[in-house]
């Protein structure tokens, strides 16, 4: 595996395999690998020629100081789980490789901003797509590979790339979860034991959501999901909703072509979010 710490080195080299008709695969993540992370190399792996990883803690997309100041960063530990799955290039690069003094961005990303995660954290989403841009604008990917468990995240880059005619095809690969259902996080490691066991209730009221969809309404599902969540010892809910996947607006009726539950809470100190679809 390669590594570059700068977008030229980086560019060079990719223009290289372009030149030679590579398909480009990128997976660009904040590191604190886990199997969800690679279960997206292994994906690339087999529609790309060449796979390019990046690793980047974004500080644009943090709201709270001291969630970038806390946020992991095993990059030795990180460097060999890529070797495992064979990537085959790591994009590494420091902050000011990234930013410029002053830089400003803004994106208008409608409603899609202001929900869900846009609502709990302001300004997140418009820092994701500010480095997003970026690391298009270096990689020149042909396939982008997200995880389900950031849907919106998905959503709103699809929206994006549309918006700014990126040429670039976002695929969403599946939710890696624990054989107890949790779903893999990079913020796992801040549960202690007690927490991690209460951060099941997460996928409990999605999984039980997904087995009633069928015999009971939506407002039913929903109002039964908030209870269980909020009568669940640890748990500080923040919201669960059932939402229409394709616009993310709350579902009126079953006869959509794909339903999605969406979850928010604090485990501890910990905020979470998990989702499942349901039809």
């Amino acid at each position: 595996m390669e590594i570059f710490v700068t977008k030229s080195a980086l560019s060079a080299s990719l223009d290289e395999l372009k030149k030679q008709k590579k398909v480009i695969g990128f997976v660009p993540t904040m590191g604190a690998l886990h199997d969800g992370h690679l279960s997206l190399i292994n994906i690339a792996r087999e529609q790309s020629d060449v796979v390019v990883c990046s690793i980047f803690v974004n500080p644009t997309q943090f709201n709270d100081p001291s969630d970038l100041e806390k946020y992991p960063r095993p990059v030795e530990a990180d460097i060999e789980k890529l070797k495992s799955v064979n990537c085959d290039i790591l994009f590494l690069p420091p902050v000011h490789e990234m930013y410029q003094q002053g830089e400003s961005w803004h994106i208008d990303l409608g409603y899609l901003e202001h929900i869900l995660e846009g609502k709990s954290r302001p300004g997140h989403y418009q820092g994701v797509t500010q480095v997003v841009k970026k690391f298009f604008d270096i990689v020149k990917p042909d396939i982008a590979f997200f995880g389900q468990k950031d849907f919106q995240q998905v959503l709103i880059l699809r929206k994006m790339t549309e918006m700014l005619e990126i040429p670039v095809n976002i695929v969403m690969c599946p939710i890696k979860r624990e054989s107890d259902g949790l779903a893999l996080s990079s913020r796992n490691i801040h549960l202690s034991e007690v927490e991690r066991r209460n951060a099941l209730a997460l996928s409990a009221a999605l999984q039980t959501t997904k087995d009633h969809f069928q015999e009971k309404d939506l407002a039913s599902l929903k109002e039964e999901a908030v209870a269980f969540l909020n009568a669940s010892e640890g748990i500080d809910l923040d919201y669960f909703e059932i939402y229409d996947a394709a616009t993310l607006k709350p579902a009126e009726s079953k006869e959509i072509e794909s339903i999605i539950a969406l979850v928010a809470a604090r485990s501890g100190e910990t905020r979470l979010i998990d989702n499942m679809i349901l039809n």
